[in-house]
């Protein structure tokens, strides 16, 4: 019996051996195939939606049956070879730019995308080719579609994807999908078999294949008549129409005039989100001549340009700035300690984490869950055309005299996302406060990266305690009066968007280390944190601040009004929640937070920040829990 016992075991072991021998070939294949040396794969059970497999540098695949069949080796194998043609070939941004609003029309418009860069990637590999038609053939034959025998029974979405394949690549369509294939090329027309031959003459070429497949949705009566694509001289993409094209070009710069001024872009970061920088630090000419490069003293003239929504100062020179920038440092956690101690720190994070996985472990999964259940497709119901209803057959039974009940598959709308954390790493938060921040993060880092959003980690403190080396300077100068900020600034990167988790895990352990935790300057690092997020090409963009105070620098609060810091935060805050496109939550660990944020948490126990943070975050994820600022006790 023993031996019995044994050889299930080794039978299982060598089976799961085997499987992750396969995984990884199947990653550095992807890899390889993509471009893409840094891509993060990962393998999910249940169906994966094909507009959610690939998100930026995140890939989603099947994961492969233990007993690693045929089945599941020519499975998994055709959709990392989709996705990896999708990495090389394929242009998000002119992607975006270009996809139309309609639902069905997005679904078809990304369906043929995707057969294009399936067609452009295999057309020189073979074993590529055939791995791709087998994912096809597979596909029609799970959802039913090699049995369908009228066009009602297969989507316009799925049918233009089958045309497209077959004009693309030149071979003939599956012999089972032949029939209705064949009608549903009858029912297009000759002006949209017109569209699928300019999309394969273009298919090497995005744009052009952009144009061409619109063309197509025209056709189909997808989407309204419209003007083609153009390129203008700067390579962005414009969807013209005949009543711009006859407007006079002093209306177009006034269009364009009127856009820069609504956007929430570089404008805002150059206006109301950028400190005032060497203004009034009483500086004479001579001095200001005689600054060294960096500092920002003399380098901008008083009274620069503020926000709207920013109130003016008493003075010019009350306005924020700082006295000197050359010995502020942004810099990645990696760099400020060794790889001997890094490790040692990480280590102490994991002895810590073993007390805090169970709880927020739970809500990671509840919330990985809830984002993936967005990700996935859902079903309209009680339809008069789309795919046969078997589960209302029932009805018919009962009562022959209703009539049948059709079901058609829609994409949720899952807009791509990054999520920054930023953590206060102030000499206040020491002991148990950073020690669940660093924990939480690591957590939230993992369960969002599982579900394709990207995470940054960021952390902000000062170099020294009572000024360091711009105080050194300042006194040095003669104490010049108003000299605004004076310390030196430390911004710390310990993990990127994009990065992956487990190249970045060490880093957190940084948190932990004796020495790091000094002042914090509050409105200076959520203004770098909002500019790193703008940078960012994700469409929807969350800043999540935890902290345990107001911003406190004795140094320069000793020389300065005492709400100096303070309010240069609310100004911060007002331009980042007002005029820009990111959404701001923030969390205050024993420190009411709700004075300066508009969607803000106050939580009087460190042990209570893991279920908060996740809590907020599926809220914000989920559009119809969304609630105004609340404060809990």
């Amino acid at each position: 019996m023993r031996d019995r016992k044994n050889d299930i075991l080794s039978a299982r072991q060598a089976a799961a051996e085997r499987t992750d021998a396969f995984k990884r070939a199947t990653v550095g294949v992807l890899r390889a195939l993509g471009g893409r040396a840094n891509a993060d794969v990962i393998f999910q059970s249940g169906p994966i939606p094909a507009a959610a497999a690939v998100s930026g540098e995140h890939v989603r695949l099947p994961q492969p049956g233990s007993t690693l069949q045929d089945a599941d080796i020519d499975r998994v194998r055709g959709a990392a070879d989709a996705a990896a043609l999708r990495l090389r070939h394929h242009d998000a941004a002119l992607h975006a730019a270009t996809r139309p609003e309609p639902a069905d029309a997005r679904a078809a418009y990304e369906a043929l995308e995707q057969a294009r860069v399936e067609s452009v990637g295999a057309r020189h590999m073979a074993g590529v080719a055939a791995n791709l038609k087998h994912k096809a053939e597979r596909e029609y034959r799970d959802s039913g579609y090699d049995r369908a025998d009228r066009r009602d029974q297969m989507p316009l979405p799925v049918a233009l994807s089958l045309l497209a394949r077959e004009t693309l690549t030149g071979e003939p369509v599956p012999d089972s999908m032949r029939a209705i294939a064949d009608k549903w090329r009858e029912h297009l027309g000759p002006s949209a078999q017109r569209a699928l031959d300019d999309m394969a003459a273009a298919q090497d070429d995005q744009r052009a294949f952009a144009r061409a497949a619109r063309r197509l949705l025209v056709a189909c009566e997808l989407i309204e008549g419209e003007a083609e694509i153009e390129e203008d001289p700067d390579g962005s993409d414009n969807a013209s129409s005949d009543e711009s094209e006859d407007q006079p070009s002093d209306s177009s710069e006034e269009q364009k005039q009127q856009k820069k001024e609504d956007s929430s872009g570089l404008e805002e970061d150059e206006s109301g989100l950028q400190p005032q920088l060497a203004q009034g630090t009483g500086m004479g000419d001579e001095d200001a001549d005689d600054s060294e490069p960096g500092e920002a003293a003399g380098s901008e003239e008083a009274g620069g340009p503020r926000g709207a929504d920013m109130p003016p100062a008493e003075d010019p020179a009350n306005a924020y700035h700082a006295f000197t920038t050359q010995f502020d440092e942004e810099i990645a956690a990696e760099d400020l300690c060794d790889p001997e101690e890094l490790t040692r720190l990480r280590q102490h994070l994991d002895q810590q984490l073993l007390s805090l996985q169970g709880v927020v472990s739970r809500l990671a999964n509840r919330m990985q869950r809830r984002l993936l259940a967005q990700q996935t497709r859902a079903w309209e119901f009680d339809l008069e055309e789309g795919i046969l209803d078997a589960g209302r057959l029932s009805r018919i039974v009962v009562n022959p005299t209703l009539s049948l009940s059709y079901k058609h598959e829609r994409d949720t709308d899952f807009r791509d996302t990054v999520v920054t954390l930023l953590i206060d790493n102030s000499g206040s938060m020491r002991g148990r406060p950073i020690s669940v921040a660093a924990m939480c993060g690591d957590i939230l880092a993992r369960t969002l990266e599982r579900c394709a959003v990207k995470v940054e980690v960021l952390g902000f403190t000062t170099r020294a305690w009572k000024g360091g080396q711009s105080r050194e300077r300042w006194v040095a100068q003669g104490k010049p009066p108003n000299p605004g900020r004076l310390n030196d600034l430390r911004h710390i990167i310990y993990k990127s968007a994009d990065m992956p988790w487990r190249r970045s895990r060490k880093n957190l352990g940084l948190m932990l280390r004796e020495g790091l935790l000094k002042e914090n300057i509050d409105g200076e690092a959520l203004l770098w944190a909002w500019k790193r997020l703008q940078g960012r090409p994700e469409s929807r963009k969350i800043l999540m601040v935890i902290s345990d105070g107001a911003p406190v620098d004795d140094s320069t609060l000793s020389v300065n009004p005492g709400s100096y810091l303070e309010t240069h935060l609310r100004q911060v805050i007002s331009q980042i929640e007002n005029r820009s496109g990111v959404e701001l939550v923030a969390i205050g660990i024993g420190h009411d937070v709700t004075r300066y944020y508009r969607r803000a948490v106050t939580i009087s126990d460190a042990e209570e920040l893991g279920g908060t943070m996740m809590q907020e975050l599926s809220d914000l994820f989920d559009e119809r829990a969304l609630t105004p600022a609340r404060r809990r006790a």
